[in-house]
This record gives structure tokens, sequence and C-alpha cells, in this order.
């Protein structure tokens, strides 16, 4: 039997729900993608708890809610403690992600679901990779690779590639096959028949106009027309993922139109985003990259945009028509919902949404129909105590201190009396017994580790002492040739710990501090929540524009009619849309097509048979190898045995292999092969797709271009002419770009 694959969504099929999918690999389970939504429904994560021991190690696929929200929770409350594994600025932008989604809801309600040491606690367990990098694993794992691909839709953004025995299983979901502005296309068509393929059908039903339209309808008959009819302009955002790409086409289009209207970015970690965004370029589109390097110009030194921390900063700005980007895009919480509020009964204002809303969220409910119409919102906020309330809040902490004082008072005692042990010798006058003296708590100060020295009133040395003193304790520590035994660990920095701590508090990538933020989380005041219940009437206009950054319908049949996979699993994606792309791939990619339920495990097992041998001294002694790129190849006529410890083994065939027609090895390309002939003074050109070499000579590509796979079926190369010189000597050019065997 081939490598053993079982998939089981937890989380995110035949809907729009977050993503989390459990998928086992001869026994060593993957948990892809650990998503959460803006309602932060426990619920939700019902599945993942049940399956929550067995995982053996966690990918991330985007920085987003929806792709690794409910990772502090899962590994806090849930029990996960395996390794996790993304790219780095999944890892960098997640994190910015989950403090501001923390701070965002902190503001405005008792929220304790995870803290911003649960946060930082799960992100310092992740390993970076960068893309391609084939990362081994091993223990459990020993034989499984993983490496993580470009995926097109965020900054970081991975198709991951699980390869065990020579069979890949690819998890490509939210890929974006479009070149943007800050990011390139994902390369998912560069794979061809993995054995198994998971992707998802959220975009099945959707098809998108040209770029250059969509901007123009963007930026001049929305925004700008918005703007000079003497409007505010409010884009719900995510913290630190599409954000990006709508930050420099609002950059590019102000330079150009030398616009002087203001743009405001505000997040609790507006400033960290982008200094760290800075530093990725070389995970940006080439053309950055590029501009980069000859320039050094850095397509993210914002000159028209001002980042924001604080309501009260935009508050304080000049009046005026204005852009503000404000997370959250659900309007759920955060920024956003609070701007909305206030501008919404204004039917100058715009309230563009460049996504879908999450389901059941109020950005889905006003995308839904268009105004007027009136909602109802929950406006909170938190207020210090004051008054009776602050004194009851004062005694109950106060209350608690004392209890913890005497909890760890007594726990230091309990330690105490077990260092010292039971065989010390109680009638040795030199020793008190601290058991027999009832001394009040807060008489005992506490110092070493362990240990309490009693201050005793009134001190009176038993009579058969000789030199009484206090209690004394020897150091236990350990000692060998070079002096006391340490611990190392003890004594070192670790650089992750300081970087996490900096960006609790807001920190950049230089260790600065967004004030803002830093005097949130500081902020130790006594103080609730008061909320209330408001009806807005939506006067303003509501516009939704697909700058999502995935591929459409179209797209995505084409793409996995190319990559043909042996078998097809569909996530995420609502039902008509799961259906429709099921039926479709059915008919035109592959037979094998599932699109299983929550937690219905499904055996996508390959049907191939992969076998172990060794290659045995004698036959490898008489093997010419021929020098392919990187590579090695060579034909080898062999057959199977087994060795004395019965591993498979390929033995020299016992007796003389009969001939074999030659094989020539590797791809040409005609362009190529055109430029080759040129350079040697052969005059050739293209012509009805076939190419003319000489006056007589024509050779062209045939094959089976109908195809799954495309490319990849078996070609032929023809060659038609006369036999005469021109023939043999253009047939030599072309079996010089082969290796034969």
């Amino acid at each position: 039997m081939g490598t053993s694959v079982q998939i089981t969504p937890l989380c995110g099929v035949y809907n729009e729900n977050p993503l989390s999918y459990l998928v086992s690999i001869d026994n060593f389970n993957f948990l892809i993608d650990c998503g959460w939504n803006d309602h932060f429904d426990t619920s939700l994560l019902q599945p993942l708890s049940r399956v929550a021991s067995k995982i053996d190690a966690v990918l991330l696929s985007h920085s987003d809610t929806l792709h690794l929200g409910a990772l502090p929770y899962a590994m806090k409350q849930l029990g996960i403690s395996a390794p996790v594994y993304s790219t780095e600025p999944v890892y960098r932008l997640g994190l910015l992600t989950m403090y501001d989604q923390y701070l965002s809801r902190k503001a405005v309600s008792e929220f304790e679901l995870f803290t911003l040491d649960d946060i930082d606690s799960a992100f310092q367990s992740i390993t970076r990779l960068t893309y391609s990098q084939n990362h081994h694993l091993s223990g459990k794992g020993e034989g499984i690779v993983i490496a993580p691909h470009v995926a097109g839709h965020l900054l970081g953004g991975t198709i991951w590639k699980i390869t065990k025995d020579g069979e890949d299983v690819l998890y490509a979901v939210d890929f974006n096959h479009r070149k943007e502005r800050h990011l390139n296309g994902t390369v998912l068509e560069s794979f061809v028949r993995p054995a198994v393929l998971i992707t998802d059908a959220y975009n099945a039903l959707t098809n998108q106009p040209p770029r250059q339209q969509r901007d123009k309808e963007f930026l001049e008959k929305t925004i700008l027309k918005t703007l000079e009819a003497g409007g505010n302009v409010l884009l719900p955002v995510d913290t630190a993922g599409r954000v990006l790409e709508i930050v420099l086409i609002l950059e590019q289009f102000w330079a150009q139109r030398l616009l002087s209207y203001p743009i405001f970015f505000l997040t609790y970690v507006s400033s960290s985003t982008i200094d760290y965004v800075k530093s990725f370029l070389e995970w940006m589109s080439d053309s950055i990259a590029k501009s980069f390097e000859t320039s050094r110009d850095n397509a993210f030194l914002l000159k028209h945009l001002t980042l924001l921390i604080n309501k009260s900063e935009l508050d304080n700005a000049p009046t005026g028509p204005k852009i503000v980007l404000a997370s959250m895009a659900s309007l759920e919480a955060g920024f956003s919902h609070d701007i909305f509020v206030e501008w919404a009964a204004d039917p100058k204002n715009l309230v563009l949404f460049t996504e879908r809303g999450q389901f059941g969220t109020l950005a889905r409910m006003l995308q839904a129909d268009p105004p007027p119409k009136a909602v109802k919102v929950t406006m909170s906020r938190r207020v210090p105590l004051v008054g009776d309330e602050l004194v009851a809040y004062e005694e109950e902490q106060k209350r608690l201190k004392k209890e913890e004082e005497l909890k760890a008072s007594l726990i230091k005692e309990e330690e105490s009396k077990a260092t010292i042990g039971p065989d010390s010798n109680m009638n040795d006058p030199m020793i008190i017994d601290a058991k027999s003296i009832h001394a009040p708590v807060d008489a005992a100060g506490s110092r070493g580790t362990g240990y309490r020295d009693i201050l005793i009133d009134g001190f009176v040395p038993p009579s058969t002492s000789v030199a009484p003193m206090f209690p004394f304790y020897d150091n236990t520590s350990e000692w060998d040739d070079f002096g006391e035994v340490i611990n190392p660990d003890d004594y070192v920095i670790k650089d992750d710990d300081m970087d996490h701590s900096a960006m609790r508090v807001g920190g950049d990538i230089d260790g600065k501090l967004d004030e803002g933020s830093a005097g949130l989380i500081l902020d130790t005041k006594p103080s609730k929540v008061v909320s209330s219940e408001l009806t807005v009437q939506v006067k303003c206009a509501l516009i939704y524009m697909d700058y999502e950054g995935r591929s459409d319908g179209r797209s995505i049949k084409s793409i996995l009619a190319h990559v043909a996979p042996l078998k097809l699993v569909l996530v995420h994606g609502s039902a008509e849309s799961t259906e429709h792309l099921k039926q479709h791939c059915l008919k035109n990619v592959c037979p094998h097509v599932y699109a299983p339920q929550i937690e219905e495990t499904i055996d996508v097992t390959s049907d191939l048979c992969a076998y172990k041998v060794q290659l045995s001294e004698n036959m490898m002694s008489n093997v010419l190898f021929k020098k392919l790129g990187d590579y090695e190849i060579a034909w080898v006529d062999t057959e199977v045995g087994k060795t004395e410890t019965d591993v498979l083994s390929l033995l020299p065939e016992s007796t003389a292999p009969p001939p074999h027609k030659s094989v020539l090895v590797g791809d040409l390309k005609m362009a190529d092969f055109k430029q080759f002939l040129s350079s040697k003074g052969v005059q050739v050109e293209f012509a009805g797709g076939a190419l003319r070499c000489g006056e007589y000579v024509t050779l062209r590509k045939v094959g089976n271009i109908s195809q799954k796979g495309g490319g990849s079926g078996t070609q032929q190369i023809i060659i038609e002419g006369p036999l005469c010189e021109d023939y043999y000597k253009i047939r030599e050019y072309l079996y010089s770009q082969f290796y034969l065997l």
C-alpha cells in the first residue's frame, strides 16, 4: 500500500467558518490552520478539543484570524503542545493580528478567553521556514518532509507541501494566481499530479473584472467622488493582511494625482505593522524587490498615509473629507465599529468594504441590503471606577492579596520542611524547631529559596546550649572539580523573550513603543465596561468591492485542471459553491473528489505501492552515471532479491540483459532551441507553430495536449525534411539538447 492519508475537517466545510483540518499521514497528525472568527465562538472549537491531545504538528498558512485566531486559546485551554510551523511574515503579522484582536476586545468587554501572555507563549513555539525550504521531521514524523510555497493571498501566505515516500499532499487554500502590487502570484500551477490536493471552494461561483477596470472604479468613481463631494470614507480592514495592498493602491494613486486628502491607518498596532512590513521586501513581488535593489526605494515608506494607534488622535485631526482604514473588517469590534456608528447617519459618507464580512457579523448584515436602513448596535466603553465601586474593588483586591500571601507562605513552609527532612537531629540544642513556633505570617520575611528566618521576641537559649544561634541552613548546591554546578539557562537573556515583551507593548522592529498601545496594556487603573444599545440610522453609502486577493471561479477551475491531482478534497466554501466545484471537478479534473462534513474522516490513501529497496554494491559498480543538472542518472537493468536480513535489494541480473531502446532525457523548449540554432549559424524562424530550419528541415512538437496535467503528457519532437546534409546536422544539434541513456 502507499502512504496512508486520512483527512478530518474540524471546522470550515460547507460554510464560511474558520479553517481547521486534521491531516493524518501514516498516523502522524497535522493540524493545518487553527482559525477562529471575530465572534470568538468557543462552540466552533469543540471538534478541535476532542483531538487536541493527538496533534503532532501545527501548520499555519496565513496570518489572519480565520487561519490562526484560535492558536493561543488552543495551546492554553485545549492542551495543544505540538511544534508549530509558519513563514516569518505569518509569524510576525499573525502576532500583531492577535494583539490587535485582544486589545480591541479588552477595550470594550471583560475578554478572558486568552491574554497577551497566552499569545506570546503560543507564538514562541513557532518554527519559521522560508519558501521552498524542505524541513525534515524527526521522531514520530521520521521520513515526512514539509515545505511552504507561495500562495499569493497574504504576505507570507503558504501552500503547504507534505511529502512522504515520494507522494505529495498539497494544502492550498486562499491562493491567488494574479500578481499584485506587493505580492507575486501563487506557484500552485508548478505542481503536477500530486497524490492529494486539499483546496477551498470559497470563490468557485465568483468572477472578477480586469484589474485596471476594478482599480479605476475603486479609486476614481468611488473614493475620489465621495471625497470631492465633502464626505468621509471608512474602509473596515484587517490588521496586517489585505490592508497592505489597499495601502499601496492609495499611496500610488495619491502620488500620481497629487491629492491632499488625508489618509489614516488606525489600529492598535499600525506603526508596528508597517515597521515590520518594511523589512519583509524579500517576501514581496519582484517589482518591489527590484525597485529596492536599484534605487533603495522601500515601497512602504509611506508619504501620504498617517499611522494612528488611538481614536483620540483621529478625533483631533483637522475637519474635512478624509479616508480612514480601521480594524476590524467585520465591524464587530475595534475602531471601525465606533467610526461607523459616528459616520453612518451622514448621506455624504461612504463605508467601502474590500472583503466579504464574516457570516453573522455587522459587516455582512450591511452588505446584504442597501441603505437606508436601521441597525441595532452595542456601544461599549471602559470607564474608571469611582466612589463605592472603587472602595469595594480595593477591598476585594486587598483580600485577594492577603490570600495569595498566606498561600505563598504556606507553600514555602512546606518546602522548608521537605528540605530539612525528617532525619534532622531534633535533640540538637542548636536547632530550633520551626513547627513549635506559631509566628504570624506578617512577621516572616522570605530569604533564599524555600526557607524562612524566624525572629522570636525575647529569645532565650536552652540551658544545654553552648553557643546558640538563629537557624542556619547549609548551601546544598552541587560542586565538581571546576566549582559550583550552575544552570546556564538562568544566565541567558533570550532574544525572543525580549522581542515579544517589546512587541506586546506595541514595539516595532527597532524596539520603539507605540505609546497608546503601551498605555492601554500597562494601565492598571480599576475600571469597568459600560454598554448601551443604539439604533443607528444608516444613510451613508455602502459599497463592496472585491480586494480579497483570491483567484476567481474560472481561474480556480483552470488551475485545478492543470495540477490534475489524483485525489481532490474540497473544503471551506458555501454549500452551493462546494457542490458546484465538486461536480465540475468530477467531470473535468479527476474521478476522486471528496467534500467531507465536520469530523467526517475520509481515507485518501494512494492506490500506488511504494517499496524501499537497497542498492547492492555489485550492481552499483557496473552502473555508468551521466550528469543531469544537479543530479546524476543512469539506465539500470537489475532484478529484485533479498539480503540476509530480509531487506529488498537490487541485484545484477543473472543473465545478460537484452538491449534497450535509447532514451532521451530532458525537456526542450522550442524558443530556446531556436536561439541555439541561430548561434550555430542556422537560419531559423517560427511558421505555423513549427520551427523552419534552413530551407528544407522543419521541427514540430506534437502530443496529447488535451491530456490532464497539460504539458506533463508524453510529447514528441518530429523532424521533417529530405535526407540531406542540413537534416543530419540539425538532428545532431537536436540530440545534443538531451541526455542519451
